[in-house]
């Protein structure tokens, strides 16, 4: 048999491509078949030499005794093992890792009665066990990358679930610290703006803990969709922001909005993302400057801007700034996590979320949100 596959090997491997690429979602690439198909044919052909010569010994260290030995991997069992992790990294599942194997069985048996190729029992046994460690050895290394990938996985959605709560808990104590000390100077009264900015961040606050506990107990309902007048949308975020504009001694600029435009949504999360928004620009926007809060009509849409002058960002970013725990500016002391929510927020409501840098000058962060009439 070894000889009939030497002689025989690239139109067995062509076979097994073209097995492969009859199958769906896969394409016999080299790098796929690296630790598998010639691999396991070229032990396999050494295997059945020394088996052939008697050297028993050297055929086990090659292919492995009958039901393999996993403390002590045989050469093919090596491979097998780094085809079966490869093969988990390019996205296949594991019937397909088995068939890599069981494609060559059936290559080797057809072209077999093609040629008209006797091979005796012993072969054919040996040829099985070849495969059958193969197998063993390649799903069993599937199965544990895989569950490590999902282990990670798992850590990191836990990890940046934390984030988030945190990095939220962080913004709205913020801004009512700033609203407290802002009415503990008693320049302002406690039913005013300031006042109201303070109620709403506790409440905020307090709302978010609650979902916390619902999450814990599996209870938690799906947030409640509301149509409302962006105007006051707008209203409240200025309120909320204008004390980091203070701060920060910026400039804090919010055009009129049209007082007959609405968008809808859950209220909350959306002016969580624009508050965040906000944040994120007095942050890194250059002292002194402007930060810009604009609400207008595009069409069947409603466009809400945020304008910094950050003097923009650096090259490539645009395209990562969303990514969870991504921080690009020199500024380090939060978590990374702002833009992330702000965008995950808007997306749970159907809207869009992205970034336009003006080079030398700042970001424009637009959310796209269908737009609502008001009665």
């Amino acid at each position: 048999m070894h000889k009939f596959l030497s002689n025989n090997r690239e139109e067995l491997i062509a076979r097994c491509k073209a097995k492969v690429a009859q199958r769906p979602r896969r394409a016999a690439t080299e790098a796929q078949l690296a630790n598998g198909v010639p691999l396991f044919l070229d032990q396999l052909m050494r295997t059945l030499e020394a088996q052939e010569a008697g050297d028993v010994g050297e055929s086990f260290r090659i292919s492995g005794a009958a039901g393999g030995d996993a403390s002590d991997l045989s050469e093919m069992g090596v491979s097998a093992a780094a085809h079966g992790k490869e093969l988990l990294e390019l996205g296949f599942s594991v019937d397909q890792v088995v068939h890599d194997y069981g494609d060559l069985c059936q290559a080797i048996t057809d072209l077999a009665v093609e040629r008209d190729a006797p091979f005796s029992v012993d072969e054919f046994r040996t040829l099985n066990r070849c495969l059958d460690n193969a197998i063993a050895d390649a799903v069993t290394q599937f199965g544990i990358s895989r569950d490590a990938n999902v282990a990670l996985q798992q850590s990191a959605e836990e990890n940046e679930r934390l984030g988030v709560m945190v990095h939220e808990l962080r913004n709205y104590l913020h801004t009512a610290t700033l609203a407290f000390v802002a009415l503990e100077s008693g320049k302002v009264p406690i039913g005013g703006a300031t006042g109201a900015v303070l109620k709403r961040s506790l409440a905020s606050l307090a709302a978010l803990l609650n979902l916390s506990l619902s999450q814990v107990r599996v209870t938690a309902e799906a947030p409640h969709a509301e149509s409302f007048s962006l105007a006051l949308f707008v209203a409240e975020a200025k309120n909320a922001a204008s004390l980091d504009a203070s701060a920060k001694e910026c400039t804090f600029s919010v055009p009129d909005v049209d007082a007959t435009l609405g968008i809808s949504g859950n209220r909350e999360r959306l002016l969580a993302a624009v508050v965040n928004l906000l944040h994120n620009a007095f942050k890194f926007t250059h002292p002194h400057t402007e930060v810009t809060l604009s609400a207008y009509a595009k069409g069947d849409h409603v466009l809400v801007d945020v304008k910094d002058n950050c003097g923009g960002l650096p090259s490539g970013a645009a395209a990562s700034i969303f990514r969870p725990f991504m921080q690009v500016g020199d500024d380090k002391s939060g978590l990374g996590l702002g833009l992330s929510i702000a965008r995950r927020n808007v997306e749970a409501d159907g809207g869009v979320l992205n970034v336009r840098d003006v080079p030398g000058v700042g970001c424009v962060f637009t959310i796209e949100l269908t737009r609502r009439t008001l009665q």
